[in-house]
């Protein structure tokens, strides 16, 4: 048996078996590209969990079949025990307010149209209606202040702020219908150094305040390693490797973790010459034709002929869950 399939009860969210295929156009017909395949995963209440991985590894198209933005092929996304894959009309617009998103472009996701006020109000108009115009507006007031905002921001429009003003609008969007669980999509990755550190404080403090559940999607391991419990390391659609971050950052166990964790980089230059650095050899293959067996063995050099012959299943290794063979060979 798989070790990642004995689900917690008490999870908050629980992902068996989650498979995204898209249909596309490739000369001379139509091929099937497994974007995602067969992912699964547990988010406690209260915890952070980052997903992790190069650029077409998985990580926004788990994010959008959970928050039914694109449909999934088959699996499933217990929350609260209510499948979320299987809902449609009233019960899947009713369970959105439980699941908000932070996009990657804070100023790109605001309506250049309407005032911040309005922008923050519009979550409560449509899942709050019985709410008077006097109580919209204290709401509006009241999470604008929670994220660093004045009154005065609320008259504005978006491209009168900048992109760290931008983005705490766009957390206080996400956060106004409290919802329990919010996918964070690569939240810092257009704003400035400085303005990083105070989002990713300001999200670690809201999420500790109101006990929010955090998906936290990132390409920076180091806003995962401030900012998650545990780590889903992704390649081609497949978890490589699940643990705490502790774990993850100080031991980890796939050749593919290490190789991100050395391709990292270091703020000290002295440090950053005394580490040992081994790239990745090559491209990440296309998921249209995805190698056999462990679909990162094109690149690990550890590869042997097992690899192109058997897909590692996520087994326990020490701390970790590694869908690795050869994973208890890995040096510490």
């Amino acid at each position: 048996m798989n070790a990642a399939a004995a689900p917690d009860p008490s999870a908050l969210l629980v992902v068996r078996e989650l498979t995204v295929t898209y249909r596309v156009s490739i000369r001379g017909g139509h091929a099937l590209l497994r974007a995602v395949n067969d992912v699964s995963f547990e988010l406690a209440r209260g915890e952070t969990l980052g997903l992790v991985g190069e650029s077409g590894s998985g990580k926004s198209t788990i994010a959008r079949a959970l928050l039914r933005l694109v449909p999934a092929e088959s699996g499933v996304a217990l929350f609260h025990g209510t499948d979320l894959l299987a809902l449609s009309g009233a019960s899947l617009q009713a369970m959105r307010r439980h699941l908000q998103l932070i996009f990657q472009d804070p100023l790109a996701s605001l309506d250049p149209r309407m005032r911040i006020a309005d922008i923050l109000a519009e979550p409560l108009r449509v899942f709050e209606p019985q709410l008077t115009g006097r109580q919209r507006q204290q709401r509006v007031l009241a999470i604008a202040r929670a994220v660093g905002l004045a009154a005065a921001h609320l008259h504005r429009y978006p491209h009168e702020f900048s992109g760290g003003q931008a983005q705490r609008i766009g957390i206080a969007r996400a956060l106004i219908i409290e919802p329990e669980l919010i996918v964070c999509d690569e939240p810092l990755s257009a704003l400035d150094v400085s303005i990083k550190s105070q989002i990713s404080n300001l999200l670690k403090d809201l999420q500790r305040e109101l006990q929010l559940s955090l998906l936290f999607i990132s390409h920076d391991l180091a806003a995962v390693r401030f900012s998650c419990d545990r780590v889903l390391v992704l390649y081609l659609g497949r978890v490589m490797e699940t643990a705490g971050c502790d774990t993850l950052f100080s031991a980890a166990r796939h050749p593919y973790t290490r190789a991100l964790m050395r391709a990292a980089p270091i703020p000290d230059p002295i440090a950053a010459r005394k580490r040992r650095s081994a790239p990745l050899e090559g491209e990440v293959p296309s998921p249209l034709f995805a190698p056999s067996g462990c679909v990162f063995r094109t690149r690990c050099p550890m590869a042997v002929e097992r690899c192109a012959r058997e897909i590692p299943l996520l087994r326990q290794v020490g701390a970790s869950l590694v869908a690795c063979h050869r994973a208890e060979e890995v040096d510490d």
